[in-house]
């Protein structure tokens, strides 16, 4: 998100310098496409990508735009690095039927958050 690199259970200078750049001590990464793991077009993924940066700046918390891939099995899915608690980004999160998101704190590794 915005030319910082998370990973699952590592940290990352990126992500730090990105998280106090913009005054928060946590975030989270955040998606609405495929909800409950299940593959949706293109365009439906798009759609629900918007309305959720509808809701994230109608609360008044800040983003940057992100992109999360996988190499095995490839996958590749667009979503939102929400700045502040996590717990509220987990709240939009499960409005959109995600599965999990990825908490990331200043100096510490990140976290994949079950939400199902």
């Amino acid at each position: 998100a915005a030319g910082a690199e998370a990973r699952l259970g590592r940290r990352s200078a990126s992500v730090d310098a990105l998280l106090a750049a913009m005054g928060a001590r946590q975030g989270a990464f955040v998606g609405a496409w495929n909800p409950m793991s299940r593959a949706m077009p293109r365009a439906w993924n798009d759609r629900a990508l918007a309305r959720l940066r509808r809701l994230v700046a109608r609360a008044g918390l800040r983003f940057a735009e992100g992109t999360g891939h996988a190499a095995r099995p490839p996958w590749h899915e667009d979503h939102l690095l929400v700045f502040g608690d996590a717990r509220r980004a987990a709240v939009l999160a499960r409005r959109f039927r995600q599965h999990a998101i990825l908490r990331v704190r200043r100096a510490a590794p990140s976290r994949l958050l079950v939400l199902r």
